[in-house]
């Protein structure tokens, strides 16, 4: 077992961003590495739960998120020209915040002084701060978006019969990384003080640390892995933690689920709701429709307290403990509560807001485990009951959950992941940049 080296992982984003990179530094941390996991404040608490080495990022670009040009940018209910307009005032404000995070990752580099970093691609400074360092990085996407296949396009791009199209789709994904290039060189040559990059690809992948090894923590049950992939990519298998045998409901959940048949969750996480009053009401008109028990999560949205004989609404639960006690969940479609959607067993309504939640709306089709998608813009209580129906009724869905479920326990995508870091950490040699 090794207890010397020190691994710093950094994330950023969404309750869904931070999650999986919980259960990586938890199972590093127990294999006997010295484990620091930097990422958003307000995630502090939550991290410390689980005993790891936690050193705070500023909340100030989530905190945009919260905002009523955040809401606008993110909900699907706002008009096009609403949205955009909405995105053009956050990129602008978020540009300064964005090089302030860079700045503050490399404080907390400076005091842990890994012997290797993992980070998520919002991260953008990690690569090149682990070349200041002279340590290796490990690039840790939760979609598949930046090792180019022909096989299918980039998580969020639609799949087109063009040749050539599927590989161009990663090469803009690159050219959008590549905006970030007079950022990044700005903080090369001021705070690592390192020489810029040339080139937009060097953003992600900086030419001074070799070639990145890049683990997916994807299922390769839910997604293959492709086979023009070279070795250092990787499906891992999912992060997922494992559920909390220590987590006491309260006392109204467990009463709410003794009371009668299972019912079914809807909650949108981390999407916030310009009018949650009316969403919150639409969801419960839509339950009704259906003639089903509800578990409501107010999530961002803050919805209304309401305890009934048929609907409870509930701050928040464990999803690994809840999933699996409901008929169906209906969520947005983040990464990790799809995940944990599949692990559950149970089928599922994806109501994508923005982002690569269409996508994996789609892969819960293609899998057989998904009603019929309702994207957020054209959610109504009409369109909602006939998908909760669907997943309440079709016994195909139900059957082919429950077997997905099944192959996802025997996979362990967080031991996968260590044993190649494991094995980053012995060789530390990178030559082959071939799929940048």
């Amino acid at each position: 077992m090794t207890t010397a080296k020190k691994i710093l992982v950094l994330t950023y984003g969404s309750r869904g961003d931070v999650e999986p990179f919980i259960a990586l530094a938890d199972g590093l941390t127990k294999h006997g590495y010295g484990v620091t996991l930097s990422t958003a404040e307000r995630y502090g608490d939550w991290i410390k739960r689980f005993g790891l080495a936690f050193e705070p990022l500023s909340n100030e670009i989530i905190d945009l998120m919260d905002t009523p040009d955040g809401k606008a940018a993110l909900e699907g209910a706002s008009g096009v020209f609403k949205r955009i307009a909405a995105g053009i005032r956050l990129t602008r404000k978020s540009g300064p915040l964005n090089d302030a995070q860079n700045f503050d990752a490399w404080h907390v580099a400076q005091e842990v002084q890994p012997d290797l970093i993992v980070h998520h691609p919002k991260v953008i400074a990690a690569p090149h701060i682990a070349e200041a360092l002279g340590v290796p990085a490990v690039l840790a996407p939760l979609q598949p978006l930046v090792v180019p296949t022909h096989e299918f396009p980039p998580a969020g791009m639609p799949n087109l019969p063009i040749p050539g199209y599927n590989r161009f789709g990663y090469s803009l994904v690159n050219l959008s990384y590549g905006a970030f290039r007079n950022s990044i060189n700005a903080f090369r040559t001021s705070a690592l003080k390192l020489p810029p990059v040339k080139d937009r690809s060097e953003v992600l992948f900086p030419n001074g640390i070799g070639a990145t090894k890049v683990l997916h923590a994807i299922s390769p049950t839910v997604i293959p892995q492709p086979k023009d992939w070279p070795v250092k990519a990787i499906m891992t298998g999912y992060w997922g933690l494992k559920s909390d045998k220590d987590y006491q409901p309260p006392d109204n959940l467990q009463r709410f689920l003794k009371a009668g048949p299972p019912p079914v969750y809807i909650g949108f996480g981390c999407m916030p709701a310009e009018d949650p009053q009316a969403l919150q009401q639409t969801i419960i008109d839509a339950l009704c429709k259906a003639n089903v028990r509800g578990v409501i999560s107010s999530g961002r949205a803050e919805f209304d307290e309401i305890e009934t004989d048929d609907i409870l609404t509930i701050p928040s639960a464990p999803h690994a403990w809840l999933f699996p006690r409901m008929a169906a969940v209906v969520h947005h479609g983040g990464m990790g509560t799809t995940a944990q959607g599949f692990r559950a067993g149970v089928p599922c309504v994806i109501c994508p807001f923005f982002g690569d939640q269409p996508y994996w709306a789609k892969i819960s089709v293609s899998l057989g485990v998904g009603a019929p998608p309702v994207p957020r813009g054209k959610l109504t209580s009409d369109t909602l009951s006939a998908s909760i129906i669907a997943a309440v009724n079709d016994t195909s869905l139900r059957s082919n959950a429950r077997d997905l479920a099944e192959q996802l326990q025997n996979e362990d995508g967080v031991a996968t992941a260590i044993a190649e870091i494991q094995n980053t950490l012995v060789k530390e040699c990178f030559q082959d940049r071939s799929f940048v």
